[in-house]
């Protein structure tokens, strides 16, 4: 993996385009002025990947932060997501359009089905998200998508996907931080040069009470999100940290004057349950 220097440094993805390496998240960043502000300011901290999904209910507020940041539209790195409901071929490219007109852009750089197996499709997931992904390749082609991708995928939900897809996925965004590292999913991403995007890194919070992290706060004079975040970079993974407070979002992008040894992310590694563990996704019931 290149060194890492600077929160605009990318990965490069299987179709050749480059992402940057750390997103802002904004699941549970209530709609409105607290969303438009946070999307603002991380912006304004040097973020340059914002991603948001249809579910969370606050695209329009997200791309009002976007557009109120002056900063121009192809420096920014924008995703979104496909809500369980809007499944399926026709639904797809309605709902496409739908989170474009609400974040106010002509195209989203990263469109991902949010959940395989929604419980709207239960008796039909395979079938529907062949559908689905059919609709997401022929807007990959017209432009309205640069890249696209699945979240909360395990293997066989991309197995499945594969037996029809033109386009493997760019990304896979699960869960992922030191209480989940999720090894099956994370080595078959590897396998088919998916990139590992990490929601959660810091374990919604629950991370911050882990004692093996507080220790390797002290020894690296960083915070615990400082160290998790750079554990998950030097995994390859792409973090997506979430707050709404400007001193938290601009804690979220000093990782880069520190690395954590190898017998430090090795602790690290062993955390597994200490902040939950992934959600099954054939068992939602959203």
């Amino acid at each position: 993996m290149a060194k890492l220097t600077k929160l605009t440094d990318t990965y490069e993805l299987n179709n050749g385009v480059k992402i940057p390496i750390v997103g802002f998240g904004t699941w549970q960043t209530p709609d409105g002025d607290v969303a438009e502000k946070s999307v603002e300011e991380a912006i304004a901290a040097g973020y340059r990947h914002i991603d948001t999904a249809f579910a969370y209910g606050n695209e329009k507020s997200v791309g009002k932060g976007i557009k109120d940041s002056g900063v121009a539209r192809d420096q920014l790195w924008v995703t979104s997501k496909l809500t369980g409901n809007d499944h399926g071929y026709e639904n797809t490219k309605k709902a496409i359009d739908k989170s474009l007109n609400n974040l106010g852009l002509d195209y989203l750089d990263l469109f991902l089905i949010h959940w395989p197996n929604p419980i709207a499709y239960r008796d039909s997931w395979e079938k529907t998200n062949a559908d689905t992904w059919r609709a997401m390749e022929e807007a990959q082609k017209a432009g309205k998508l640069r890249t696209i991708g699945v979240s909360n995928f395990r293997p066989k939900h991309l197995d499945a996907l594969l037996k029809t897809a033109t386009v493997i996925p760019q990304v896979n965004q699960i869960f992922l931080n030191p209480s989940d590292l999720q090894p099956e999913v994370v080595a078959y991403n590897d396998a088919h040069d998916i990139l590992s995007e990490a929601y959660s890194p810091l374990g919604t919070g629950k991370i911050f009470a882990v004692d093996e992290l507080k220790t390797m706060s002290e020894k690296y004079s960083k915070t615990v999100a400082q160290v998790v975040l750079r554990w998950s970079l030097q995994h390859g993974f792409l973090p997506l940290p979430k707050s709404v407070h400007e001193a938290r979002i601009i804690e979220n992008t000093k990782l880069f004057d520190f690395e954590i040894d190898e017998a430090d992310m090795k602790t690290i590694d062993g955390l597994r349950g200490v902040a939950g563990l992934a959600t099954d996704p054939d068992t939602i019931t959203w």
